[in-house]
């Protein structure tokens, strides 16, 4: 099964609980504190690996984490940071945050990686927080919690040359013809199910060896969702030349010519400013013999490139395969992934103090990255570090916007994951 396109859940590992922990040695009547930080949790990276071709590996396996960070432990001892869970996906692969719809990366080069969820950072020990005036800290920061989300992967097939047109006009056959692909060919329409791919050897010395993807059938309608291979057309997006293959015994070969040039331009209008090579094919049905000439002429006016062929007689082959090799870039230029190529994008995280407060279902809503990592890494278990966090609340101004906002005792407010009630001294946490 040629699978294109999926939804994943991803989940960076907890960055580990940093330890409030004391000296305790005999000779040291008096020990500080001597609690280690966290482990950095774990990160989710996607790694292309060539000898992949579909994303099949998540046909069946949606949700992955990655491993937590250790805790910290005494004599300053950090915790082990998580292991990095690496998933790896076929080159064309798009990565999209499905919820913000943003892309993430589009990652095409052998090895190329992205971080796709970051693992949380481990927590403080105490040792941070000893002053002069507090040298007996019992407050160490819990671990980050790792960044989650849902991703769609699309996978845009990256071949040098595609071949597009009408159910049954032969691109099965004149792909077999060209390559040692052996695609299932049948004389209905929509034999071709799925994309298929083969290796074309050029005439002469030439050593450039393009690969072709035959596309599953369009049909009119096909770029609004209409027909089979609809799905399929962001496979063309990525090739550098195309092949427009037009069934030359059809009825009418000049309309079949015109829907599929109209998808392709509803589609995407860059698609017709790839180089493209007109097949003219089944030159060996008496039918295509005569509505050649007619159909010569009207693209010698339009200045495109055609050619009569038979992919299943052999017929115009080594003329097909002439204008392709022309078409087609340098050699040194075909080592390189086509454009769109290589794209992460990288986005500054915030680490401003800004917040908002909202009343959202009878709660109040607090959002900030800055005061929502906060709360994520207190333990409100800890009568020092609820104070603490209370303190921040109040120096960042979060307190005084709350009171604002008509907060009353008993009420209800959320910070990220984080659930409080307000109360006129320490909150209890309801997490």
């Amino acid at each position: 099964m040629f699978l294109d396109q999926v939804k994943i859940w991803v989940r960076a590992g907890a960055g580990g609980d940093g330890a409030a922990t004391f000296r305790r040695e005999a000779h040291v009547p008096r020990g500080g504190p001597d609690g280690g930080d966290g482990g950095r949790g774990g990160s989710v990276i996607l790694r292309v690996d060539t000898g992949q071709t579909t994303l099949r590996d998540f046909r069946y396996a949606h949700h992955f984490r990655a491993t937590p960070g250790g805790r910290g432990t005494g004599q300053k001892r950090h915790g082990r940071a998580g292991e990095d869970l690496v998933l790896h996906v076929p080159p064309g692969t798009a990565v999209y945050d499905d919820a913000a719809g943003e892309l993430l990366a589009d990652l095409v080069s052998a090895e190329q990686m992205a971080m796709v969820a970051r693992g949380g950072r481990g927590g403080l020990g105490n040792v941070h927080f000893a002053t002069a005036t507090h040298q007996a800290p019992r407050h160490a920061l819990k671990g980050e919690p790792g960044e989650e989300r849902w991703l769609r992967l699309e996978l845009r097939l990256i071949a040098d040359v595609g071949l597009v047109g009408l159910p049954n006009a032969g691109k099965s056959t004149l792909l077999a013809s060209l390559t040692a692909a052996r695609p299932k060919i049948a004389d209905y329409p929509f034999t071709t199910l799925e994309p298929n791919l083969g290796v074309m050897e050029l005439d002469g010395a030439d050593e450039r060896r393009p690969t072709i993807a035959d596309v599953p059938g369009l049909i009119e309608g096909a770029s609004s969702g209409a027909g089979l291979g609809h799905a399929f057309l962001r496979h063309v997006e990525r090739t550098r030349v195309l092949v427009h293959v037009v069934d030359g015994a059809a009825r009418d070969p000049e309309r079949d010519y015109a829907v599929i040039r109209d998808e392709l331009v509803a589609h995407d209008p860059a698609l017709l400013r790839k180089p493209m090579v007109v097949a003219f094919n089944k030159l060996d049905l008496p039918a295509a013999t005569a509505a050649w000439p007619a159909f010569r002429a009207a693209r010698q006016e339009a200045g495109a490139a055609a050619v009569a062929v038979s992919a299943a007689r052999g017929d115009g082959l080594a003329e097909l395969r002439r204008l392709l090799a022309d078409a087609l870039p340098s050699a040194a230029e075909m080592a390189t992934p086509p454009e769109p190529a290589g794209i992460v994008v990288h986005r500054l995280a915030s680490t401003d103090e800004t917040f908002s407060v909202a009343r959202e279902g009878g709660q109040l809503i607090v959002h900030g990255r800055r005061i929502e990592r906060l709360a994520a890494q207190t333990d409100f278990e800890n009568e020092e570090s609820a104070e603490r966090f209370q303190r921040d609340l109040a120096r960042l101004g979060v307190e005084a916007e709350l009171r604002r906002a008509g907060v009353a005792p008993g009420e209800t407010v959320r910070i990220g994951r984080v659930e409080l009630e307000w109360e006129a001294e320490p909150w209890e946490s309801r997490r």
